[in-house]
């Protein structure tokens, strides 16, 4: 019986129960996108940080995990000590530069050396960098841009030559000689970081050791723990951005609910007084608005995971670039959000039902 009357309930206003059900659906596209573009973006550049295939990176003194974008504040002769401590095979400086037009960053290297450190690219078309003027453009920005070897591409109000396309997952995207780029960006002899490649694995630690004592103060993290580095809890604000995210997504649900059920025993005074006259108690008229509010938020719910995946689809479709992480766990999280804020919303007017009198409410035109 319960099981019919909400479906009929639900039935009975079409156009409501879609606008509730969307409202619903919007609330959990919106966390579990948010949470999915952060992760995503997050764990994408750890694992390309990674690939790079240094064993340590050494960053200025006091510096966070994230890259200084821009900045070079450690003079590139330091990569001459780090070259002469036991253990140590080669070491790599490269000059980050964040180019706000593309928002990308782009790396300033030393062929030579970077090639040591990370084994090389795997080249897909074109050759490696010759002139002062080439860039390397990896696979996956080759196509959102639509690039080839041999065009141009502009950067810094600076035409480059495009010398080839290259296998993604090396750090960056785009990749200049160093020179260059400090000439550019006025960081001559500098570096944003320094990569280093041991002659062994195991000899991390003791590498590690010898970098803190020949230069004291400077930041010295090893590659291998950087993923576990990169999430939203150790990014300065970001957390915050979630959770206010989070928030505003549960308060447009619940507030879809409110109205929704609110309407909803307006409307179905009289009902609501005919099932009080035939024995229903304060309960039965309470636990059927809130079932009812559930049924609702459960179609809500599966219109917005396939929302999430519609909203995905097209980003990726847009911006290949981009990546959105969407995880069974956010899904059952944004559920249950969703599940909870639809029976707090619903709880006043389902409680504003019970109470009404059964012969005021037949009474009610």
């Amino acid at each position: 019986m319960m099981g019919e009357l909400i479906f009929r309930n639900l039935l009975h206003r079409p156009l409501r129960t879609l606008i509730g059900a969307m409202g619903i659906a919007v609330e959990v596209a919106l966390v579990v996108l948010i949470v999915g573009l952060t992760s995503g973006l997050l764990t994408e550049t750890a694992r390309r940080i990674e690939g790079i295939g240094a064993d340590i990176m050494l960053q200025p003194p006091s510096a966070s995990f994230l890259f200084a974008f821009g900045s070079a504040p450690m003079p590139i002769k330091i990569g001459d000590k780090l070259a002469e401590l036991k253990y140590v095979k080669s070491v790599a400086p490269v000059l980050f530069q964040f180019n706000t037009s593309g928002v990308e960053i782009v790396y300033g290297i030393d062929q030579e050396s970077f090639r040591a450190v990370s084994g090389g690219f795997v080249f897909l078309q074109g050759h490696d960098l010759e002139g002062p003027d080439d860039i390397l453009v990896d696979d996956i920005a080759a196509k959102t841009k639509k690039i080839q070897p041999g065009e141009t591409y502009r950067i810094f109000d600076h035409d480059w030559h495009v010398a080839g396309i290259v296998e993604h997952g090396k750090g960056s995207r785009l990749f200049v000689p160093i020179a260059t780029l400090q000439e550019l960006v006025g960081a001559r002899e500098k570096a944003t970081i320094f990569f280093v490649k041991c002659t062994r694995p195991e000899h991390t630690e003791d590498v590690m050791e010898n970098m803190r004592h020949v230069l004291p103060g400077y930041t010295v993290r090893p590659l291998k723990n950087y993923l576990s580095l990169m999430t939203s809890t150790n990014i300065p604000g970001l957390e915050a951005f979630i959770n206010a995210m989070i928030l505003l997504a549960i308060s447009i649900g619940l507030l879809v609910i409110f109205l929704t059920m609110y309407t909803t025993v307006i409307e179905r005074t009289r009902d609501i007084g005919v099932l009080k006259s035939l024995g229903a108690n304060h309960w039965f008229v309470i636990r059927a608005l809130l079932s009812e509010s559930a049924a609702l938020c459960a179609l809500g719910i599966g219109a917005g995971i396939g929302l999430s995946y519609l909203v995905r689809a097209g980003f990726l479709w847009k911006f290949p670039t981009l990546t959105i992480l969407i995880t069974s766990e956010w899904i059952l999280r944004a559920a249950g959000i969703a599940l909870l804020g639809a029976l707090f919303g619903a709880s006043y007017p389902a409680w504003m039902a019970s109470r009404k009198d059964a012969v005021e409410a037949l009474s009610y035109d």
